[in-house]
């Protein structure tokens, strides 16, 4: 059973009327868009991250899972489980709430942000990796510390790259 569209559009509107409710306090500070941007990545990054945080503790009892063709330390399986949930919330929120003014096709915006989230995908494992072997930090605070470089990442990636308003438009 899925949403239908009349749905979709009153909460993705409800969304976004309750983030400008909190807009004008930081008017002078940041643009809207950066705001909404900060209220909808905030809100994706704390499910991401129980998710995580879930997984890593709740889910997954060993060090090591083993799916027969290849092993994985429990914090790769977390992060594979967060990752998965959020890039499809997250790609909505971009779309619908954060970069409503890009006027690339939906196609388009969505095989840019997965080329996104794969290399974000890809910085996150790195630098979790590189935390967690080399600083022998724990996997759930190693989490959150590459969660600042990523997001910081991959706000510029979709301004500029994935939700980009085209030169043509601009000038019309």
């Amino acid at each position: 059973m899925g949403l239908s569209l009349p749905t979709f559009i009153q909460m993705t509107n409800s969304i976004t009327a309750i983030i400008d409710f909190f807009y004008p306090p930081f008017k002078g500070i940041i643009t809207l868009q950066t705001f909404r941007y900060a209220a909808c990545g905030g809100g994706n990054v704390v499910l991401g991250f129980l998710i995580f945080t879930g997984v890593y503790h709740f889910v997954i009892d060993s060090k090591v899972v083993n799916l027969g063709f290849i092993a994985l330390e429990s914090y790769s399986v977390a992060l594979l489980c967060s990752s998965v949930t959020v890039f499809f919330i997250g790609f909505l929120l971009n779309k619908y709430v954060v970069f409503t003014t890009s006027n690339l096709k939906g196609r388009v915006q969505l095989f840019r942000y997965f080329l996104s989230f794969i290399s974000n995908l890809c910085i996150n494992y790195v630098l979790l990796k590189g935390l967690i072997i080399f600083f022998h930090l724990h996997p759930v605070f190693a989490q959150v510390a590459v969660t600042v470089v990523v997001v910081t990442l991959s706000y510029f990636t979709q301004q500029y790259f994935t939700f980009k308003v085209s030169e043509e438009s601009k000038s019309v």
